[in-house]
């Protein structure tokens, strides 16, 4: 019943594949006589083909019967049959709701095609509108894009050409205060907009605005031009800080001269002008009367006859110095460098106040006075081209307005230089300008540069004249007035020394360096050759080596007192102090030794080197050595006073004297060489002294020292 209930909902092609008896009869294999007959031809040979398997090795080795064994597996492949329909029958309500569902989503996606059509086309219709809408917008944005652009131009128009009454008013009728700078700056907005619009002014706001600009602008420079001119008015009055007014005052009205160059063309040049002429004339009257004020604070040193190769007024008893008010303490300074050097580490310090000064009654050398006069210069300089590039925003009227203080000071130059004779000051004058370079470029100001080169230009030919009188004084100088009967250090050299020393020590780290070795070479030549020119005045050779030592080591003692490397100077003055010294220690040993030291020039070298010499006799060695034995300890005795009388400084009487007890020893000790070649020396043992005994007694005097 069930089973027809289950075919009563099936098909009628489902109905027939699921009936077993139609389905069962087609796999009868039952005696069929009406069945084809099989054909058996290579049923042997495939039987021994498949011998090997199991299955068929069964079946023949049990003798079954073909027919009977398909049977069999007819039956079994009948019931597997059966047994898969009851499986298929089992699951037809599945299979019939797989069906129904499988045709509801047919439908459905049927719908969603037609749907999905529908979608497509509205789809195609939006993409048409959203594009024309899009175009539409970018022209609208276009349109918005030049309206505000007309409008901020057409904005920008009426802020510019508009006049406000608040600005007639304080144009015309406002004090010049910092309100009425504001109100300048926009009126010289609204004028710099007429400027550069020149198309603009054919429109009919433009004319009816342009009088009215122009009204205010003629008043405007007017107003400002009255109010400069009383500021630069007030600049002339006696003693006005002229700093803290320009600081103060001016500076902050700075923006009416910006005013007046860019809109009072017609009255800038005059504004310009008074002020350049104002400053041009104050500025001169302050220096002028400062550089008054500072010559009477001038301390003479030098005059024309203070030269190196001139006689010393003190040892002549009559004056040399044209001033007689210049006390004698400062003559050290004429060729020393001594203290005058601090005004190289002064350059920074304050110019100098002439009244105080005048007041404690201090005098200055002129390079003290050159430094302090340039100090108030570098400052006020500073000041000017400061204010001038922030008021006037131009930088070359500088130059305008210190003509004149540049002319007062070169007036005052021009009259002093020509009279200088101090060489130092000169020098010290070069460096202080070179300081004063290095202090302008500190400050990043450039505008006394050319001023500094052409005072370098004056100074330096100047110093080189100077220079050249002192060395044509030492070539020139008349030897027989200079002598001295007199062994110490000439005062000629000691002015040389002191002189040479103080160039040296200016000429340290520097870069004129060679020029001025050169001329120190010059200088060195002349005073050697005055100084051997003094000596052959003495009578005795002795007496003029000594006076060449004596004047060389002082020469050097005073190179190595400043702390300088004296270079090639110091050098050369050595090597003459070497030689000399060398001269004086033969002919010191020569005196009281002559015989001895003849004998071993001449024999002991003979000895020595001779192919046949002649063979040394105890006659000849016996009266030197006795001779010495008996008088060496007294002539040592003599040359250590001789050295001390001799030469003023100890230091240099020691290593001579020490020089010479060494030149002795070597000379006896040749002797006792040769001694030990001669026949009978061996009696002389009694008078002969040990070379230990020497060396005790040179070292006893080394001592005394």
């Amino acid at each position: 019943m069930e089973l027809m209930e289950i075919f009563g909902h099936l098909g009628e092609a489902e109905q027939t594949a699921a009936d077993p008896n139609l389905t069962g009869g087609d796999l009868t294999f039952g005696d069929n006589n009406e069945s084809d007959e099989v054909s058996l031809e290579g049923l042997q040979d495939e039987l021994e083909h498949l011998q090997g398997q199991k299955m068929v090795s069964n079946i023949l080795g049990q003798g079954s019967q073909l027919r009977e064994y398909a049977r069999d597996v007819e039956e079994k492949l009948r019931l597997v049959e059966l047994e898969s329909i009851q499986d298929y029958m089992k699951e037809s309500d599945n299979l019939v709701s797989l069906h129904a569902q499988i045709r509801e989503c047919d439908t459905i996606l049927t719908q969603m095609e037609t749907l999905l059509g529908g979608f497509q086309a509205d789809l195609g219709s939006i993409s048409s509108e959203i594009k024309s809408l899009q175009e539409q917008s970018m022209s609208m944005g276009v349109k918005l894009k030049n309206r505000r652009a007309a409008e901020l131009k057409l904005a920008r128009f009426i802020e510019e050409v508009v006049v406000s009454p608040n600005m007639i008013d304080t144009i015309v009728d406002g004090e010049v205060n910092e309100e009425y700078l504001r109100v300048l700056q926009v009126l010289s907005k609204k004028l710099q907009f007429l400027t550069d619009n020149t198309v603009l002014k054919d429109s009919a706001a433009m004319k009816d605005v342009i009088p009215e600009l122009e009204k205010l602008r003629v008043k405007a420079v007017s107003k400002i031009r009255e109010f400069l001119m009383q500021k630069l008015y007030a600049l002339r009055r006696p003693k006005t800080n002229i700093q803290i007014l320009q600081q103060n005052v001016l500076l902050k009205y700075k923006y009416a001269a910006t005013f007046l160059h860019d809109h009072g063309r017609e009255v800038y040049p005059e504004i310009r002008a008074a002020y350049v002429d104002t400053m041009n004339k104050v500025l001169s009257a302050h220096f002028r009367s400062y550089i008054q004020a500072l010559e009477r604070l001038q301390l003479d040193i030098v005059t024309r006859n203070d030269l190196l190769g001139v006689e010393d007024a003190v040892t002549r008893g009559s004056g040399l110095f044209s001033r007689a008010k210049e006390p004698l303490k400062n003559r050290s300074a004429v060729f020393a460098l001594g203290d005058r050097a601090s005004v190289l580490k002064d350059v920074d310090e304050p110019a100098i106040i002439p009244h105080i000064a005048e007041a404690s009654n201090i005098r200055f050398p002129y390079e003290v006075l050159f430094r302090s006069l340039h100090k108030l210069l570098m400052d006020t300089a500073t000041s000017e081209y400061l204010f001038c590039s922030s008021f006037f925003g131009d930088d070359t009227i500088f130059n305008d307005i210190f003509s004149g203080p540049f002319g007062v000071i070169n007036e005052h130059l021009n009259a002093v230089l020509p009279n200088s004779f101090d060489a130092i000051g000169l020098m010290l004058m070069v460096r202080l300008t070179y300081h004063h370079q290095l202090v302008m470029s500190r400050r990043r100001v450039p505008c006394l540069d050319s001023y500094f080169d052409k005072l370098n230009l004056l100074i330096w030919p100047r110093f080189k004249l100077v220079f050249d009188m002192h060395l044509t004084s030492l070539r020139s100088a008349n030897v027989r007035t200079l002598w001295e009967d007199d062994v110490r250090p000439h005062y000629v050299t000691r002015r040389y020394a002191e002189f040479a020393a103080s160039l040296l020590q200016l000429n340290k780290d520097y870069g004129d360096g060679q020029v001025l070795d050169l001329n120190l070479e010059r200088l060195r030549v002349a005073v050697d050759d005055l100084l051997v020119k003094l000596a052959r005045m003495f009578r005795k050779q002795k007496q003029q080596t000594i006076f060449l030592i004596n004047n060389y080591d002082m020469v050097l003692a005073v190179l190595k007192e400043t702390g300088n490397e004296g270079g090639k100077t110091q050098q050369q003055f050595e090597d003459l102090l070497k030689s000399s010294s060398t001269v004086f220690v033969e002919e010191e040993l020569r005196e009281y030794f002559e015989k001895l030291i003849a004998f071993v020039k001449t024999r002991a070298g003979e000895d020595a080197g001779a192919s046949n010499p002649q063979p040394i006799t105890l006659e000849e060695v016996e009266p030197l050595v006795k001779d010495f034995a008996v008088r060496w300890k007294g002539a040592i005795e003599v040359m250590h006073k001789d050295v001390i009388t001799s030469f003023s400084n100890f230091v240099c009487g020691m290593e001579i004297l020490r020089a010479a007890l060494t030149q002795l020893l070597l000379y006896y000790t040749r002797l006792s060489d040769c001694l030990k070649r001669v026949t009978g020396a061996a009696d002389l043992g009694k008078d002969v002294v040990s070379i230990s005994t020497i060396m005790y007694e040179i070292k006893k005097y080394s001592r005394t020292f």
